[in-house]
C-alpha cells in the first residue's frame, strides 16, 4: 500500500526520552504540527540548501474514518540548528519541517485497531541499532491524538499521522545506509532502505 496524502499531521514531543535528549521542555498539551504532502521524497538528503538535515523515526498511520488504517516507516527530517534558532524566537518550525524531501517513507501495511498496542519501531544506520521505540511509549497513544485532533482539525481519508520520535536522532551524513522497520509483537511487518544522497 503506497498511498499520497492530503496533509500529514506530526506529534511533537510524544516520547519522554526524546523530549530529554533535546532538552525540550514535558509540554502541558499535544505537541502538533502539519507538513504538506510536497515534502516526501524517495530520496534520503544530508543536506538541503547548504544546512545539515537531522533524522527522526516515527510510525506513521494512515486514516480513515478517524481512525489508524495501515501502517509504515517514516522519517521526519529536521534542520536542527534551523529549529533551535526558530524555537529562540517563538517563531513556527515550518522552514526547519517542512522543506521539499523532508519525509521519506515505505510502503504501508494494514492493520487492526488491537494491533496499535503491539507495534513498534526500528532505525539502523549502517547497521546498527540507533533507534527503538514502542508504541506504548507514547505520551498520546494514536487513537487518544487522533479524538483531539477532531475537535479541531478534522483528518481527512488517506491522511498521515506521523505519532512521535523515539530517543536516538541525529544527523544525516552522506553515504549512510539507513533500514528502517515497524513491528507486530517482534515480527517486521513492513520495512525500507535508503543511502543517503
Amino acid at each position: 500500500m503506497s498511498l499520497i496524502p492530503k496533509k500529514i499531521t506530526c506529534i511533537g514531543r510524544n516520547y519522554v526520552e526524546h523530549i530529554q535528549e533535546l532538552g525540550n521542555a514535558m509540554p502541558d498539551e499535544m505537541v502538533i504540527f502539519n507538513k504538506p504532502p510536497s515534502c516526501i521524497s524517495k530520496t534520503l538528503i544530508a543536506q538541503h540548501q547548504g544546512e545539515t538535515v537531522h533524522y527522526e523515526g516515527e510510525l506513521c498511520f494512515v486514516i480513515e474514518n478517524n481512525r489508524p488504517v495501515a501502517v509504515g516507516f517514516a522519517l521526519d527530517l529536521t534542520k536542527r540548528g534551523m529549529q533551535s534558532k526558530l524555537k529562540e524566537k517563538g517563531l513556527p518550525w515550518e522552514r526547519a519541517k517542512s522543506f521539499d524531501g523532508a519525509i521519506v517513507a515505505s510502503d504501508f501495511v494494514a492493520i487492526e485497531q488491537a494491533d496499535i498496542p503491539s507495534l513498534s519501531l526500528k532505525l539502523f544506520i549502517d547497521g546498527n541499532l540507533v533507534q527503538h521505540g514502542h508504541s506504548s511509549h507514547m505520551i498520546y497513544p494514536v487513537q487518544a491524538a487522533i479524538d483531539e485532533l477532531a475537535l479541531w482539525q478534522q483528518l481527512q481519508n488517506g491522511d498521515w499521522l506521523l505519532s512521535g520520535t523515539p530517543k536516538g536522532v541525529g544527523e544525516v551524513k552522506s553515504g549512510q545506509v539507513f533500514e528502517g522497520q515497524v513491528l507486530l509483537n517482534e515480527t517486521v511487518i513492513v520495512s525500507a532502505k535508503w543511502q543517503t544522497q
